[in-house]
């Protein structure tokens, strides 16, 4: 089959796209705007879901005192080591991102940790352990930039997005701004965000069972989190569906007054789906998925094009992707299952020692 080939239909491409809209609807609610039955809308997320095409999630933005840590891990590897050493890593509950890549480093990590003490631990005690790892460079991520409306399919109309939302849905990369402010975690939350990492439509009756919660105030406190900008939601078909299977990781660098302006731009467009300001020799890294190898050209231009001032530095292509978000996939493409992200390990670094 080939990589860019969709075996999604549209009523599995109108389900994800409401999904990414409403994340907890009921299936009665979808089903109103939908078409299909409730039952039939709930079996054709089993089918989705449990076929590896197709997952939701939400992940905790790097936001507020309490937010954890991500980074930005470029690994280089021993002569043919680089594939079960992106294999390994993708178990681990702090990447959410694994990369075997173009150019002069073998892997791309995306790193999620409690604190800079953590990211240390986990990189010199991990990381940097592993019989296949000969080095490694590490960007802390001081900003992300992207909103979590910031990619959404096409497939609905205008006029079901309103229906499902109540409001006008955002223009196609224009991101929403939220009326909230992000929240300062509880410890509640933190172990929501943990539960939903995978499956962000367990029942408020199971996460409470889960956390030790009452029904009531799981409901609350998921209506808080998921109305503001604390989390980030993922609702997508799996990259090699989704007429989007080639990662790139866009390296840049602008001067330091434009940072938020050039970040702002750069989420405005198509193909990105993480914008970042970091540290080290440049100051952006953008993760991006495109339509083919060809589009790397058409998006490093039209960044170009909106931010005069930025100069790209570097760009990687990715020849796999073994871990998306919480999600680790198969050399098919389709998901396998997830990690559960953990932040909150007592003693976090004594687990390398």
């Amino acid at each position: 089959m080939p990589s860019g080939e969709s075996v999604l239909g549209e009523p599995d491409l109108a389900l994800i796209h409401a999904l990414q809209l409403v994340p907890r609807a009921s299936w009665t609610q979808l089903s109103a705007v939908l078409g299909a039955g409730p039952d039939t809308l709930a079996r054709r997320w089993e089918h989705l879901t449990t076929g590896g095409y197709a997952w939701a999630g939400f992940l905790v933005r790097h936001h507020g005192p309490r937010a954890p840590l991500y980074a930005w891990v470029e690994v280089d590897c021993a002569a043919g080591r680089s594939e079960e050493t992106a294999i390994e890593l993708t178990g681990d509950p702090y990447t959410l991102g694994v990369h075997e890549v173009t150019g002069d480093t073998d892997l791309v990590l995306l790193v999620l940790c409690p604190d800079l003490e953590a990211l240390d631990a986990y990189l010199s005690l991990r990381v940097q352990r592993l019989p296949g790892v000969t080095r490694s460079r590490t960007q802390v991520v001081t900003g992300v930039h992207s909103a979590r409306n910031l990619w959404q399919l096409d497939q609905l109309t205008p006029r079901q997005a309103r229906q499902l939302t109540g409001a006008p849905v955002p223009v196609q990369g224009r991101p929403a701004v939220s009326r909230r402010r992000t929240q300062q975690l509880t410890e509640l939350d933190e172990a929501l965000v943990l539960e939903l990492a995978g499956d962000a439509r367990r029942s408020a009756a199971e996460l409470a069972r889960t956390c030790g919660a009452s029904e009531s105030t799981v409901r609350r406190r998921l209506e808080a989190l998921i109305g503001g900008e604390t989390l980030i939601h993922h609702c997508v078909p799996a990259p090699r569906f989704s007429g989007r299977p080639v990662w790139a990781l866009i390296r840049a660098d602008v001067p330091s007054l434009a940072v938020a302006s050039t970040a702002a731009a750069m989420a405005r467009l198509r193909q990105t789906r993480l914008v970042t300001s970091v540290t080290g020799g440049h100051n952006l890294a953008v993760g991006a998925w495109l339509r083919s190898v060809g589009e790397l050209h058409d998006i490093t231009t039209a960044m170009e094009r909106a931010a005069p001032s930025l100069r790209i530095t570097g760009t990687a292509l990715s020849l796999r992707t073994h871990k998306s978000g919480a999600q680790v996939l198969g050399p098919d493409g389709r998901r396998l299952h997830h990690v559960r992200p953990d932040l909150r390990t007592p003693h976090w670094k004594d687990r390398f020692v």
